[in-house]
């Protein structure tokens, strides 16, 4: 919000920070149902493994979430950005573990079968309908096109970064390693895994069980994303709480409930600093995120599309004009405004996939009652 009220201001810095704040709000719920999907799985896999495949091994999602809120909840008492530092390497860790993990399966199984499985048209008319291939089509092209969608946390993370040198010298260097090395990992996880099920592929090679040995490391793979959940939740709510708990400080700078930090000794540690308001605040949020993906299992998915497009595209693009005063009906003008275009209408008609599979879904789905 703050960049763009220093480049652009007026209405669209409010526009900004409803977009990022839903759109972090929605990442909170996204990770509370993958990772609870993830738990599932662990639980399946010793199932399948102990019942010979026998064992459907279907179970409910709503004490995964539940645990997974508990977790969050605790961990949401850590102050800040500057407090996260060892909790974003660990689950910077854990990605690096089940994404190797990922890959290393399917290079095995294609080596397993002897021949590359799918095609380069993708799944066969008569696996799925035409028309659910087109809606699918849809929802692939918006994952592609939003796959690095981090820029709702960028600026925050950036503000941690010391100096010298430049914060923005040090970002660029980590936005360029980071985007190659997850570009090289999803690209080979997503062909080897759909050259090793061709139309047959799940949703997630991981929790969808196209693996189903060896056991034990899918284990190990699962709780690495349980892991890296954990993190990235609280990666994603930080600027989310600090906003709130900016807000409030100004609209009640005399009351100690809001401002007033208490210090709680505990042998062998370092004192804590307790804020009844924060406690209390973050600990509602959690709740209320966690009943949602109990409630409503899908609603990640449009949250975090809505948001793509504007923080992703939009605003850089327009923040960029502004910084770099192009002149309006220029070759870079144009170009840069027919990338905004096409990123939206790339994400319109994802939105519109995602929908349709939303309807299809609600139609299953029973509230409080997920299962898998």
């Amino acid at each position: 919000m703050d960049a763009v009220r220093a480049n652009l201001g007026g209405v669209k810095v409010k526009i900004c920070g409803f977009v990022q704040y839903v759109d972090l709000f929605g990442a909170a719920i996204g990770y509370t149902i993958a990772s609870s999907i993830s738990m599932m799985a662990i639980k399946r896999s010793n199932c399948f493994h102990q019942s010979g495949g026998k064992d459907p091994c279907r179970m409910n999602a709503n004490p995964y979430m539940i645990g997974f809120g508990i977790a969050e909840i605790i961990l949401s008492q850590i102050p800040g950005f500057h407090q996260l530092r060892w909790l974003s390497l660990v689950a910077a860790v854990m990605s690096f573990t089940y994404s190797t993990v990922v890959l290393g399966l399917g290079i095995g199984k294609v080596i397993e079968n002897k021949r590359v499985r799918g095609s380069l048209t993708g799944i066969s008319t008569g696996t799925v309908t035409q028309t659910q291939k087109i809606w699918r089509s849809f929802q692939a092209l918006g994952d592609v096109a939003f796959a690095h969608s981090y820029s709702m946390i960028l600026i925050e993370i950036q503000d941690t970064v010391k100096a010298p040198p430049s914060e923005a010298k040090t970002m660029k260097k980590a936005t360029l390693i980071s985007v190659a090395v997850t570009t090289l990992f999803y690209m080979f996880c997503g062909c080897f895994g759909y050259a090793a099920f061709g139309d047959m592929s799940p949703v997630n090679l991981l929790t969808g069980f196209g693996f189903y040995n060896p056991y034990w490391l899918l284990d190990i793979a699962n709780t690495a994303i349980v892991i890296h959940h954990v993190g990235a939740y609280q990666v994603y709510c930080q600027p989310f709480f600090a906003f709130i708990e900016k807000e409030a400080a100004l609209r009640f700078p005399d009351s100690d409930f809001v401002t007033k930090d208490t210090k709680i000794s505990i042998p062998g540690l370092r004192p804590l600093n307790i804020n009844l308001f924060r406690m209390v605040g973050r600990t509602i949020f959690v709740v209320i995120t966690t009943v949602i993906s109990m409630l409503l299992p899908f609603f990640s998915d449009i949250v975090g599309l809505l948001g793509a497009w504007p923080l992703t595209v939009y605003f850089s693009v327009e923040m960029y004009i502004s910084q770099k005063k192009i002149p309006k009906w220029s070759t870079r003008w144009l170009c840069l405004q027919i990338l905004s275009v096409a990123c939206l209408i790339i994400t319109v008609a994802a939105l519109a996939g995602t929908i349709a599979g939303v309807i299809v879904d609600v139609k299953t789905i029973k509230p409080f009652k997920t299962s898998y």
